[in-house]
């Protein structure tokens, strides 16, 4: 395959010690994009303005150059441009979202729009003419602005919306679409809209993400066969020291960022760490009880199980030393969590200021995840640097790219199921509050 001779020659190219170990036959490889960030025809057609639409076009525009996503890559209309520059690529699969507004005006399931229909269902057999599974995800930012005006995910209702709608897709879709990611991120969801807010909005993510999972495999698996999982992000995070202290502060970090998702899917529950640590900050700052909102047993054994693959979304490294407990004030996820994070400054760096060059990272963090989550089989489903001056003699990007696969080939040699790799992304496009800078 193209894909993997390009792997090679770039080995040959850079001489540098990288694992020269094939991939096996049936490893996925692909690119991956979401329908926000590339589509644009942004009122086209039948679709509706997402909460995304609305934040775009607030003036003033918080916005870096008061750019939107008005037209992007114009990806809706030129679908098929995309398409063959996967397949020259060589990829096996392309992962994408379908845009919520553009399939449901309304944010519910009373009104499809058939123009909006008719595009994805185009868009997949063209995928399919080429040889390329669909990968698809459900929800990736762009919920419709009439739910956002309901009160988004810290509305409870917002577990039937959601489903409502995966039921929608999995009805027009399914027979072509085998691999569902529920909701991309939910770390970074909620997460933005302070602390005590946010841990309510993730209960609520929980749960649609595990009623998602549940309508699938009571009425669809049977017949479509596919999988569904949700992609979970943060990075690797190496205790600065070897002291007991670092190496449990390593660890707690990891808990309230990939465990804040993965302890109730895979193991049920939230991680004690953070229900110690959240009940304990919320006594000190003269709450009455734990801003961490408890499960139900009835919840969490509806939660817990809800993933037929791992699906992790990661970029860099951090360094976690322990550090004294914060003072009590303003409740943050920083003071929940109680360590100091940093990234060393002789490391490489990309354009985004938080995205460091450590491919070692990664092979760390997939035996982390497969030992932590019991062995799960893992598809790196997002990895991949940023720049500013879309150069295209990209040397910097091409050793990230080489450096990260042939440590995530020595995970796997290491007995880690890894099942495919994602690249973050096929296409410059619009990056969120960033724009095109």
């Amino acid at each position: 395959m193209l894909y993997r001779k390009l792997l090679l020659l770039i080995f040959i190219e850079t001489c540098v010690a990288t694992s020269n170990s094939r991939f096996p036959k049936n490893f996925m490889f692909g690119c991956a994009t979401a329908a926000f960030q590339i589509e644009g025809a942004w009122n086209e057609d039948g679709k509706t303005p997402s909460v995304w639409d609305t934040k775009n076009h607030q003036i003033p525009s918080v916005i870096r150059d008061n750019q939107t996503a008005d037209i992007s890559c114009d990806s809706y209309h030129k679908y098929k441009e995309d398409i063959a520059l996967l397949a020259q690529i060589g990829v096996t699969h392309y992962r994408f979202s379908i845009s919520w507004p553009r399939i449901l005006p309304n944010g519910f399931n009373d009104t499809i729009n058939q123009l909006g229909v008719d595009h994805y269902r185009k868009f997949i057999k063209e995928l399919k003419a080429n040889n390329i599974e669909p990968m698809v995800t459900i929800y990736h930012g762009d919920m419709p602005q009439s739910l956002g005006d309901l009160g988004g995910f810290y509305n409870a209702s917002s577990v039937q919306w959601l489903t409502d709608y995966a039921r929608v897709l999995f009805d027009l879709y399914g027979d072509d679409v085998k691999i569902w990611f529920t909701i991309n991120e939910p770390y970074e969801t909620c997460i933005w809209d302070g602390v005590v807010k946010a841990y309510e909005c993730s209960k609520n993510l929980l749960k649609i993400h595990a009623s998602i999972w549940h309508l699938y495999d009571r009425e669809y698996r049977a017949k479509q066969a596919g999988a569904v999982s949700i992609p979970l992000n943060l990075n690797w995070y190496e205790p600065e020291t070897n002291s007991t202290a670092d190496i449990e502060a390593a660890n707690t970090k990891l808990q309230f960022s990939w465990g804040f998702f993965g302890h109730p899917i895979y193991k049920g529950d939230w991680p004690e760490v953070m229900k110690r640590r959240i009940a304990m900050r919320s006594r000190g700052e003269g709450f009455e009880k734990s801003r961490l909102p408890e499960f139900t047993e009835e919840e969490i054994e509806f939660i817990r199980g809800t993933s037929d693959f791992f699906s992790a979304n990661t970029y860099t490294t951090s360094i976690i030393r322990a550090e004294a407990e914060p003072p009590f004030g303003e409740p943050t996820i920083e003071s929940d969590v109680g360590v100091f994070e940093y990234q060393r400054p002789e490391w490489q760096g990309a354009a985004s200021s938080w995205l460091k060059v450590t491919p070692w990272g990664i092979k760390k963090l997939l035996v982390w995840l497969y030992n932590e989550y019991d062995k799960p089989q893992i598809l790196v489903s997002e990895n991949g640097y940023s720049d500013s001056d879309g150069r295209l003699d990209d040397p910097i990007r091409v050793n990230y790219l080489r450096d990260y696969l042939s440590n995530i080939r020595e995970a796997m040699e290491e007995g880690v199921d890894v099942i495919g790799y994602v690249v973050w992304t096929l296409i410059d496009n619009f990056e969120w509050n960033a724009g095109y800078t």
